[in-house]
Formats: structure tokens, C-alpha cells, sequence
């Protein structure tokens, strides 16, 4: 198969995870307005419909490059370049669990630093703005990135399994998985429940209510996955929880 070919099947792959998954969130908070979910909304104000169809149009651009990034891999995979394997007695059970925290760990750090880049005020209109005209957010802005930031969102992962042994279960997991939390984290309502925000594990993830708090404040909350290192470099918002 060309990359041509390849690119284009994956980018259909990558456009229908992000469909379905934003789509489900969407009609049951948006959609349905199921009434005990409504009292879970963040702010009152609604987005209009033109900045819905804005989000999909970008997220689609978004999927053609993830697509084309994914058949770079999957190229390389084929020519044995890469670090990514099938048979997970090669390293076991604890490693295969172990490499998904630690990749977790690389693809948030670099998350994180490199989302403090592009709000740099000569990066952020080139960069970032399309992302951030989702204000209020919603799960259709999952994937609604300019281009150049889709590139710099998806560069990790072609490096990760480069230079760290990933089984093809932990990467598809990964995969599925930031898809999910993007989706949740720019919902507009807050799903997690107190409790568990407030536990001494919970309280450490990323929440729909920490997200949006980034999204009208700016300069707060840059995490991806875990609010550590906004916990760390002191740029976690009061307002988070």
C-alpha cells in the first residue's frame, strides 16, 4: 500500500474515532439535554452552531495530518524502524502497563511545555488562536487545532515509539484514550464526580472544569492528562475545581 493510499485510509480511521467519540458526548449533553446532565454544565452560555461547524471543519484538517503522521509510522514499522511490537511475553505483562504510565508521562510533559510555547504572544495568533476561539468549549473541539499546532500535537507519538518499546495494544489504547479525554475535557460539562476530584489520586487528573478554566483564563492549566506540572511550574488556577 503507497503512503498516498495508506494516509488516506488512516485519516478515515482517525476522522470516525473522532466523530463518533465527540459525537456520542454531544448527543447526550448537547443534543438530548438530558435534565440531570444539564445540572452538570460549566457555564450557562451556549455555543452557536457556526462555531460548531468551525470546530469539525478543523478537526477534520486535524485528521489528515494525524492520518499522514500515523502511515509515517506504520511505513517505518513495516521497514522494522521502529520500537513498536505484537508479542507481549517479549517484555511481559508489568512492562506492557508500565510503558503506557510512562509514555503518558513523555506525551503530558511535552503537552504541557509545549502548550506554554504557543501561548507566547508572537506564537499564539499564528499557532494556537484557532484552538482557543472554542469559548466556551465544546466536544467537537476535541480535534480543532490549526494546522501547524496538529503537527506539533502529533509529533510525539511518531518519537515515542521510536525510542521507547510500545506494544501495538498500548499505543491503540493511547490512542483511543487521549481521543476520549480530549472529548471530556472540552464537553462544557464537568462528569467527573467531586469525590473523586478531590481524592488523593483524582485530584491529580486533568477535569472538564480545570480544561475550560484554561480556555477563558489562558494563562492557567496547560496539562494534558495530569495537572503535575502546573502543580509544579505554579500555573494551576484557583478556579481549576
Amino acid at each position: 500500500m503507497s503512503l498516498i493510499t495508506l494516509t488516506l485510509v488512516l485519516t478515515f480511521l482517525v476522522a470516525v474515532r473522532y466523530l463518533l467519540i465527540a459525537g456520542v458526548f454531544y448527543l447526550l449533553f448537547y443534543f438530548l439535554k438530558i435534565e440531570r446532565l444539564q445540572k452538570l454544565k460549566i457555564e450557562k452560555a451556549n455555543p452557536k452552531l457556526k462555531i460548531i461547524k468551525r470546530e469539525i471543519y478543523w478537526s477534520l484538517g486535524t485528521s489528515i495530518i494525524f492520518g499522514f503522521l500515523g502511515a509515517v509510522v506504520f511505513k517505518a514499522w513495516q521497514n522494522g524502524q521502529t520500537l513498536i511490537y505484537f508479542n507481549e511475553s517479549r517484555y511481559g505483562w508489568v512492562y506492557l502497563f508500565c510503558s503506557i504510565g510512562v509514555a503518558m508521562f513523555i506525551h503530558d510533559s511535552y503537552f504541557y511545555w509545549m502548550h506554554r510555547i504557543v501561548h507566547h504572544p508572537k506564537l499564539f495568533p499564528l499557532i494556537h488562536r484557532v484552538h482557543h476561539d472554542s469559548n466556551p468549549p465544546t466536544p467537537w473541539a476535541a480535534f480543532s487545532f490549526h494546522w501547524s499546532e496538529s503537527i506539533l500535537e502529533a509529533l510525539i507519538f511518531p518519537v515515542l515509539v521510536f525510542v521507547l518499546p510500545l506494544h501495538i495494544g498500548a499505543v491503540l489504547f493511547m490512542l483511543v484514550f487521549m481521543t476520549i479525554t480530549s472529548v471530556i475535557n472540552h464537553l462544557g460539562y464537568e462528569t467527573y464526580p467531586k469525590w473523586l476530584r478531590e481524592s488523593k489520586i483524582g485530584k491529580y487528573f486533568i477535569s472538564a472544569t480545570h480544561h475550560q478554566t484554561h480556555h477563558s483564563e489562558f494563562n492557567s492549566n496547560y496539562g494534558l492528562y495530569f495537572n503535575y506540572w502546573d502543580r509544579w511550574m505554579k500555573t494551576q488556577s484557583k478556579k481549576s475545581y
